[in-house]
């Protein structure tokens, strides 16, 4: 049974990351990608297939190279993903920012009367 690969997967991995990071700035062949790398070249081979997979690179043949591509637009998934956590934190800030104002407001009336 095959697993479905998500983008979620695919930047899990520190080698993962690093291989869009290359492909993010120029398209590549899998030798020019296993160069910066100091894993073997079957090992390089499997990340791409994983980040191929979830749709994060591309891989074109041209002659007898095959170049690897970066698709950056499904990171829109973990963006979204992480912005729902971004409004409930920054929510959460709000609602403690009102609390200490609160407080301070509380304070201060109790040390004019004293």
């Amino acid at each position: 049974m095959e697993t479905r690969r998500d983008v979620f997967q695919a930047i899990a991995d520190p080698t993962r990351r690093a291989i869009l990071g290359l492909l993010a700035l120029q398209s590549l062949t899998l030798n020019a990608v296993a160069e910066n790398f100091n894993i073997s070249r079957p090992a390089v081979s499997k990340h791409v297939k994983v980040l191929n997979e979830c749709g994060l690179i591309e891989i074109k043949q041209q002659g007898r190279e095959r170049y690897c591509e970066a698709k950056l637009d499904k990171l829109s998934e973990v963006s979204d993903w992480v912005e729902q956590y971004k409004q409930f934190c920054e929510s959460k800030l709000d609602a403690l920012e009102l609390y200490l104002e609160k407080i301070q407001k509380e304070k201060k009336k109790s040390n004019k009367r004293k």
